[in-house]
């Protein structure tokens, strides 16, 4: 793998968590708030495969702006993603933190993740070949890949660690976690967030096809945490493109997903060598995604 993915720690900061593409850093002094820094990893099949340059900033500024366009859907983690407004400690790393930082209140996190559906691709339309009934959901016999849903679908899954594959479960096994109340509450502000911003990339040019948002409890309430609408949490497909019954082109890491699926690999650790050519297509289409969505 390419140097960005090697492990980076910062002097004075304490890794607490490191995910697939993000890293967490407790600061001293600072105990209910968190550095939440975006590398530029990548991941597929739940393995991180290698680096895509600049990756960490594209994801980062799309998060802040759907934290902007979305902030009265319900409240986020954000304090700020202004390295100058940081804690002292972290302004000897400002460099390497400007752009894909954020200062974020820290919470307890959901240990669902909460999944909303719009069209049918990817798992969960291999699931359906199999059997029309998808996670509790009963659908018409004659979808096609890739098909709008007839509605909108809350599809929670389990939170799996690096090396493993999250695994989709049921309202009714979230209900069992949760209980009916907050699970459905859950579920309305997830079902809202996508319905919210799916209609508002469709007037950029994109379909968000589904996405994958993260909760936890701040002060007893549910907030937003983690990224949001990104390339790497949601499909991406260019509506100009968009036809019924095929695998569509996007922009997000299907492109990856797609040139992994013809090689022979067993979507375990480790990872395969990527070719360069893909690295720097990946790198393209995130960043046209950002520009979209972005700079309408």
């Amino acid at each position: 793998m390419s140097n960005a993915v090697l492990e980076t720690n910062y002097e004075g900061l304490e890794l607490v968590h490191r995910g697939k593409v993000r890293d967490m850093y407790a600061i001293p002094g600072h105990d209910d708030k968190l550095l939440m820094v975006a590398t530029d990893r990548i991941s597929a099949f739940d393995v991180v495969i290698d680096a895509i340059p600049g990756k960490g900033k594209v994801l980062t500024q799309l998060s802040l702006f759907w934290f902007d366009l979305l902030g009265d859907v319900v409240d986020n983690h954000l304090i700020t993603a202004d390295v100058s407004k940081y804690p002292e400690v972290c302004h000897a790393h400002s460099a390497e933190l400007d752009g894909r930082s954020m200062l974020v209140h820290k919470t307890q996190p959901l240990t669902v993740e909460c999944i909303v559906r719009g069209y049918i691709s990817g798992s969960f339309w291999k699931a359906y070949k199999q059997n029309t009934t998808v996670c509790g959901f009963e659908f018409p016999d004659n979808l096609q890949e890739s098909d709008k849903l007839p509605e909108v679908i809350f599809t929670p899954s389990t939170k799996a660690d690096i090396g493993d594959h999250d695994e989709n479960i049921s309202v009714e096994a979230m209900e069992k976690i949760y209980g009916k109340e907050q699970t459905q509450q859950i579920a309305d502000i997830s079902m809202e967030l996508y319905s919210r911003a799916a209609d508002y990339a469709r007037s950029q040019g994109i379909i968000i096809a589904d996405t994958k948002f993260e909760l936890g409890m701040f002060n007893g309430k549910l907030i937003l945490i983690d990224e949001v609408l990104t390339p790497d949490s949601s499909r991406f497909w260019p509506l100009d493109e968009y036809t019924p019954g095929k695998s569509q082109p996007s922009f997000d890491k299907q492109f990856l997903r797609d040139y992994l699926a013809t090689l022979d690999w067993d979507k375990n650790p480790p990872a395969p060598k990527v070719p360069q050519d893909i690295i720097m297509k990946t790198k393209k289409r995130y960043e046209e995604a950002l520009q979209k969505i972005t700079e309408g």
